[in-house]
């Protein structure tokens, strides 16, 4: 569902003008190479999460998938009718993160940022334990901490802006 959304938006609005929605304080926030770990460490963190999530009762399981699908149309639909982009920095070096970035940035081109999916997804890992009392208090703060971390890996590496991380976090909450 995930891939359809992204890559079927992606394939629909190239071509197409992108909207750069950057702010000035997004060019204050500085580029860090080696938050490159959370970014792609959050896939572990989000299947343990969606695991967890989904041993809950079914109701909640239910409602915690379908929110999430409906999500991932909502994603769809920004994608494809408000594509965006955003600007990069020059890589410079050779260093093992800076090729680490650079591999990145050629596998994942700057389009379907808004809302981003990887704060969304970090956010519903949240959300979806909210109300589960199987799950330990400190857990489910480890898990808002990771979030929070996840949401600062995508803006020092320069894969989302702001609004980005803000829209998928209000999509998170409205879903």
């Amino acid at each position: 569902w995930n891939s359809l959304a992204y890559n079927g938006a992606r394939w629909i609005a190239s071509g197409r003008y992108h909207y750069n929605i950057e702010t000035v304080l997004d060019e204050r926030i500085p580029f860090i190479p080696w938050t490159l770990v959370i970014y792609f460490g959050c896939y572990l963190f989000w299947g343990i999460n969606y695991i967890l999530i989904a041993g809950q009762e079914k109701e909640s399981v239910y409602r915690f998938f379908t929110a999430d699908a409906i999500s991932r149309i909502v994603c769809f639909c920004f994608f494809v009718l408000f594509p965006t982009t955003n600007t990069r920095p020059e890589l410079i070096g050779h260093d093992l993160w800076t090729q680490a970035v650079r591999a990145l940035y050629q596998w994942d081109a700057p389009q379907n940022l808004f809302p981003s999916i990887h704060c969304l997804v970090s956010w519903m890992c949240c959300l979806g334990l909210r109300g589960c009392d199987r799950i330990p208090k400190w857990y489910k703060w480890v898990s808002k901490f990771i979030a929070v971390l996840v949401f600062v890996s995508t803006l020092a590496l320069r894969q989302h802006v702001l609004i980005d991380v803000a829209g998928g976090i209000l999509l998170a909450e409205l879903v």
